[in-house]
């Protein structure tokens, strides 16, 4: 990924881009509720959301030309590369999330924490598969794309790494927990954004690799949660995350161990 050169790009306008659209989704999406009323409000804001993505996806190259300054937009985010290369770098990130995933059944299974029950019906499988292509687009477009430029432009290479990876924990919704399971997972939030981030320096630019990661785990994560595995609700925290009956990894020690040493492994590309 090459810095593009600064032209007018402003703190101000990176704060209130994303929020606006977000904003002008949401309005978008509340006539929803009196035409379909049988939607529940999470469809409703659900459909917020998509909304918000698809002004993102229209409005990002008028920006990436405007305000960075550069002729080819997607080829800048690491959208557009050659076939073979982002295919590659899906594979890689797809694999990695399968073993980090490996890793905390293995450790699940043995420790008696799980049940392997190898149950996962066609409409789990398309949700998996929803959520790995959806989820992984959309934010790593967002946080390892869009973000992460900017922050270069605004703050210089080395801090915006961290940076991106701050922002992007903060704006999850970690303030809902407790305090002590809030903070385990802010740190693995950050851990991730880390690894994302790292994963694209180590794919020469291109997005996808950071799509196969992240979505590996999201859709991994669904898929064995639905039926493949057994979790309990009453799992240490410390080792399965919080979340309760429906843990998230990120938050505990499995997640840490397993982030911190993707980091360690990929730590040449910080710089």
């Amino acid at each position: 990924m090459q810095t593009p050169t600064r032209t007018t790009l402003h703190w101000w306008g990176t704060l209130f881009y994303v929020p606006v659209l977000y904003g002008l989704g949401w309005l978008s999406a509340r006539p929803l509720a009196l035409i379909f009323p049988q939607w529940r409000p999470d469809q409703v804001n659900l459909a917020g959301v998509v909304v918000a993505l698809l002004l993102l996806l229209l409005t990002l190259p008028w920006r990436l030309r405007r305000s960075w300054g550069v002729e080819h937009p997607w080829q800048e985010l690491g959208i557009v590369v050659p076939t073979a290369a982002g295919l590659r770098a899906f594979l890689r990130g797809f694999l990695k999330a399968a073993a980090l995933l490996f890793g905390v059944v293995v450790v699940l299974l043995l420790s008696g924490q799980s049940q392997w029950q190898g149950q996962l019906t066609a409409g789990q499988l398309l949700n998996a598969v929803a959520l790995l292509v959806g989820a992984g687009f959309a934010e790593e477009l967002l946080f390892r794309g869009w973000l992460w430029g900017e922050l270069e432009l605004l703050g210089g290479r080395q801090r915006a790494i961290g940076l991106q990876a701050a922002f992007f924990a903060l704006v999850h919704p970690w303030y809902q927990l407790p305090a002590i399971e809030a903070i385990g997972l802010l740190v693995g939030l950050t851990l991730l954004g880390l690894a994302l981030a790292l994963q694209r320096r180590a794919d020469q630019g291109a997005l996808w690799g950071s799509v196969g990661l992240h979505g590996g785990l999201v859709g991994g994560w669904f898929a064995l949660q639905s039926g493949l595995i057994s979790v309990p609700a009453t799992g240490p925290v410390w080792l399965l995350g919080p979340g309760g009956a429906n843990p998230n990894p990120i938050g505990g020690l499995l997640g840490w161990v397993g982030l911190a040493g993707l980091i360690l492994v990929r730590r040449r590309w910080w710089n």
